[in-house]
């Protein structure tokens, strides 16, 4: 192709535009282009976006690779270097005769097209958005002019992931984040999983502060796998005692619809074949209950060995049952009360005008029943969003997620991995939204990961981490990934449905008195380089306190019952449900 052939190319754009240079190859979804001589073209450099000038349309690329190594045909045209390119959108005229900006490409360019740098106004036509679905988190790092936004409900109804080493400032990224979700999404409630307890303070008067000291999570909706869990310390369940508890907890259930039943006209009682009550039924029942169908089983028995195990099982409930440490499940198990519908208002912000999130604050509960604690949390919410058919939309966030969902089936615990992903494949089928974030995206399930159409992906630099990103990011900016090891502290790439590009942004600066936080740590105070003593004897207090027997002041009304928010202590520790229709929605509901 002759000099004349490439001039009459290059007729457009107009004269005022400064060429970067021009395209000189063309394969797929990348074009390299022949740079001029230039001061300004000197500082090309990767990350950088150009528009390619078509014939039809603007075409926009980032740039992936710069060199020197000009091919000889270019070199005669006077190109001192070329630069690799990503295909990624166009800018193009709609009917309406406005120009706006769409993802893909119609028309590839042709050799000879010329490329310019973006200019800001066409910075602002593809990442401006007036809508009111929109929110703003940061600064474009290619111009800090104009502000970096996210299509909120486009990144929660495929969920989203935020991704970093610890120190990149993740937290304070999430926190932005779900700010943003918040003032867009007024109607929407917010379950966030706080591992370290971070967030307590963040979101002031729209959060509840849920923890060890004022939670009550009945242990009867924990279900099988997850009762046997609590019961056998996290340890895999010994098969003859497992066997009990599958055929006991039933009648147990039966036999506190016998104890509720108000018939005295000497109907037929209820019993286990009339009420169909598995032992994942989420109805209430009594650990007395439970206990005495056990010991009447055992009394029954002559072989010594036998009866030994069914004794060891007793011990074993009446062990968990009375460590203070588990009080928020066993602290009414020999009262009873079916108070499904008072733990839904309170995980789940359920009360009219309420407060629209819950910081569920993990660090202090036994180690041994964490991961027991949160598939509880992760199935109600789905199965909450299930049975209502959706009618109050809940985002569930969850911190350290790679401990919760971890790829590695022989780690981690089974029903944990299986209420995430329920979430991810069919939660936003019933307005339940996922939000993970992980420092080791390489640990994480990569099944659930894929779920995630919306990324921000801040600074990494495992290899491992970096594959596992490149195949859950789809499209053309996979390249982009080669990036991430240089981002700065609270710098991101964003990829996916939540951005009209691949973006790399800042996020916005925080108010030091929102930041999140380790309480445990920040707490610690020095005096002459050493701890203050009348600290550690508050810090002994606080922490005996959370072994030993606690008393829960009664409130003076059900909002104040739930709004009550008691410091916590700075202490840190290391599937499928039948579940009958909820008429919470339907009927009020006594928060006695």
């Amino acid at each position: 192709m002759g000099a004349e052939e490439l001039g009459e190319q290059a007729a457009w754009p107009p004269e005022t535009v400064a060429a970067l240079g021009k395209i000189i190859a063309v394969s797929g979804s990348r074009a390299t282009i022949g740079i001029l001589p230039g001061a300004e073209n000197a500082r090309t450099t990767v990350s950088k976006f150009v528009l390619i000038h078509s014939c039809k349309s603007r075409l926009i690329a980032v740039v992936t690779e710069v060199s020197l190594n000009v091919p000889p045909a270019a070199k005669e045209q006077g190109y001192r270097a070329v630069a690799d390119m990503d295909l990624m959108g166009e800018i193009a005229t709609g009917d309406g005769g406005t120009e706006q900006f769409r993802r893909g490409v119609s028309e590839y360019p042709s050799i000879g097209d010329v490329a310019t740098h973006l200019s800001s106004d066409e910075f602002r036509l593809i990442y401006k958005k007036s809508d009111s679905s929109t929110g703003t988190v940061g600064q474009l790092l290619q111009d800090p002019s104009i502000e970096a936004q996210i299509h909120i409900d486009e990144m929660l109804n495929k969920h989203f992931a935020v991704l970093g080493t610890t120190g990149v400032g993740k937290s304070s990224g999430v926190m932005v984040i779900l700010q943003q979700v918040l003032n867009v999404r007024p109607d929407l409630r917010i379950f966030l999983l706080d591992a370290h307890n971070e967030y307590g303070r963040c979101f002031g008067e729209q959060a509840m502060v849920l923890n060890l000291r004022n939670l009550k999570l009945p242990f009867w909706l924990f279900n099988f796998e997850e009762i046997v869990d609590v019961f056998f310390g996290g340890r895999a369940g010994i098969e003859a005692e497992v066997a009990i508890l599958t055929e006991v907890i039933p009648l147990a259930k039966v036999a506190y619809l016998r104890h509720r039943s108000t018939d005295r006209s000497g109907a037929k009682r209820p019993d286990a074949n009339t009420a169909g009550y598995t032992v994942d039924t989420p109805v209430p029942y009594m650990l007395t209950d439970l206990v005495a169908l056990i010991d009447e089983r055992m009394g029954k028995l002559e072989n010594r060995s036998t009866r030994m195990i069914f004794h060891k099982l007793i011990s074993r409930i009446e062990m968990v049952r009375s460590d203070p440490r588990y009080a928020f499940m066993f602290e009414n198990a020999n009262v009873g009360g079916d108070t499904l519908s008072d733990v839904l208002i309170q995980l789940f912000r359920l009360i009219p005008g309420g407060k629209p999130m819950t910081v569920m604050q993990l660090a202090g509960f036994p180690a041994e029943v964490v991961d027991a604690v949160v598939s509880v949390l992760g199935r109600m919410a789905f199965d909450f969003g299930l049975w209502s058919d959706g009618a109050s939309q809940v985002l569930f966030v969850c911190e350290e997620a790679h401990r919760y969902a971890s790829g590695d089936r022989s780690t981690g615990f089974g029903p944990t991995r299986r209420a995430f992903s329920r979430i991810a494949r069919e939660g936003r089928k019933y307005g339940v939204f996922l939000g993970l974030v992980s420092q080791r995206p390489s640990e994480l399930d990569p099944t659930i990961l894929s779920q995630c159409s919306t990324l921000f992906v801040m600074r990494m630099a495992n290899d491992s981490d970096h594959a596992i990103l490149r195949s859950a990011v789809s499209d053309a900016a996979a390249n982009l990934l080669e990036f991430v090891p240089s981002l700065g502290t609270g710098e991101a790439f964003v990829f996916g449905e939540g951005v009209a590009l691949p973006t790399r942004l800042r996020f916005a600066e925080l108010p030091a008195h929102v930041r999140p936080f380790n309480e445990a740590i920040t707490n610690l105070r020095m005096a002459h380089g050493a701890v203050d003593l009348e600290f550690i004897a508050s810090v002994i207090e606080r922490w005996r306190g959370t072994v030993s027997s606690r008393s829960r002041p009664e409130a003076s009304s059900p909002e104040a019952q739930y709004e009550a928010q008691p410091v916590p202590p700075p202490v840190r520790s290391t599937g499928g449900i039948e579940a009958e229709r909820f008429s919470i929605l339907k009927k009020p509901i006594s928060l006695r």
